[in-house]
């Protein structure tokens, strides 16, 4: 009885689109929940792919391609979901009406001036480009291989 159980467990798995070791694994994906997490992470100094998605049977396969994604780019890249609906303030600085969508948000620290160091105030640039490529780790690799200057510490 005890096998046909783990077959029905296992028979789930697949057919949810997670890979068999994968299932038990943790998210590689970060969820969105205050904006404050949000600049800690691009102060971390990695890119961050920002998904910007709502209820519909899309962003459940966009789920999917980020998750699979993020497992490639662990280390180097920070995947993030924002669902809109729960944070509109957020989405809606973004200008944009077609959900769901995805840019990259990626952040520099730049030198301090002399009033600035001694007031321990650190400034960041942060660079935002709208991503239009498949959402799969393929690709994201299209991607920065396209825009190597900007993110040339990946290779």
């Amino acid at each position: 009885m005890e096998g046909w159980w783990e077959d029905v467990k296992r028979f789930c798995r697949t057919t949810v689109g997670l890979p068999e070791g994968r299932a038990s694994q943790p998210s590689y994906l970060y969820h969105f929940t205050s904006e404050r997490e949000f600049v800690e992470l691009l102060h971390e100094g990695d890119p961050v792919v920002v998904a910007f998605t709502i209820s519909c049977p899309h962003a459940r396969y966009l789920d999917k391609a980020l998750e699979a994604a993020a497992a490639e780019w662990e280390g180097r890249v920070k995947f993030l979901r924002v669902e809109c609906p729960k944070y509109p303030g957020f989405c809606i600085t973004r200008q944009r009406k077609d959900y769901p969508f995805i840019e990259i948000f990626q952040s520099s620290q730049q030198e301090p001036t002399l009033d600035e160091q001694r007031s321990n105030i650190i400034k960041y640039s942060v660079k935002v480009m709208p991503y239009m490529y498949d959402p799969s780790p393929y690709g994201f690799r299209e991607f920065f291989k396209r825009y190597n200057d900007n993110f040339s510490h990946l290779e």
